[in-house]
């Protein structure tokens, strides 16, 4: 159980090394700042359908009003008119509409804290929203600023992986041209050494002989000389 523990220590590191790695801090910010914003936006959708449900409501409590309204009317006519049945059914209605305005009436102050509620919540929202987009502007320009620093600084001290290969480009160039120095030195050794020479070749006591060695001596070095000058790029086609 104790080496699975540290295997799954040693992986979680590793994967957050990774991650670290790949992870934009700038891309971060954009996205909590997107994500608060998405939150407000929710929230001013609720404040509308509460304001929206209010106002329906109260447009209901004024015509129940001007109903009951009415009803209270057409009850004092009817005295009146010596009518007290008209009268009495006519204050019972006004007392239906009355019920009705005192349930409406519950909904519509429900409904004025919930707005009240949301929107005090929009206000503070507002505030950390606006703050966070300051903040958010300043580190990712600070993130920059360090970035273009690091990569200055890494170009001057030859650290950065761009920098890294160009070096090394340059020193394989070097390489190749020290080897070239060397082959041109050694054709032009090779072109003075005596031993190479026609007239250095030993006398056999046959002239015959001796001459046929000179052209045999004189065809190798031609041969291994015009060998190290293709190699130089120095033959007669260059």
């Amino acid at each position: 159980m104790g080496l699975m523990a540290r295997v799954s220590t040693i992986f979680k590191s590793k994967v957050n090394t990774v991650l670290d790695k790949a992870e934009d801090p700038r891309e971060t910010l954009e996205y909590s700042y997107q994500k608060q914003v998405e939150q407000l936006q929710n929230i001013r959708r609720g404040i509308a359908e509460v304001v929206t449900s209010k106002k329906r409501l109260e447009l209901q409590m004024s015509r129940l009003q001007q109903s009951a309204a009415q009803q209270d009317e057409n009850a004092r006519d009817a005295v009146r008119a010596n009518r007290d049945d008209l009268a009495q059914e006519a204050l019972a209605r006004k007392q239906g509409l009355e019920s009705q305005m005192a349930g409406l009436q519950t909904q519509i102050d429900d409904l004025a804290r919930e707005e009240a509620r949301l929107t005090d919540l929009q206000q503070k929202l507002q505030t950390k929203v606006e703050s966070f987009r300051t903040q958010k502007e300043v580190i990712k320009a600070q993130y920059s600023a360090a970035q273009a620093q690091v990569k200055i600084g890494e170009a001057f001290t030859g650290l950065g992986e761009d920098m890294t290969d160009v070096n090394m480009a340059l020193q394989r160039a070097q390489d190749k041209t020290e080897s070239l120095k060397a082959r041109a030195a050694a054709v032009d050794a090779l072109s003075e050494n005596p031993a190479f020479q026609n007239d250095a070749l030993p006398s056999s006591g046959d002239s015959i002989r001796d001459e046929l060695n000179k052209l045999k001596a004189s065809s190798s070095v031609s041969d291994e000389l015009a060998k190290l000058k293709a190699e130089l790029g120095q033959g007669d086609n260059a």
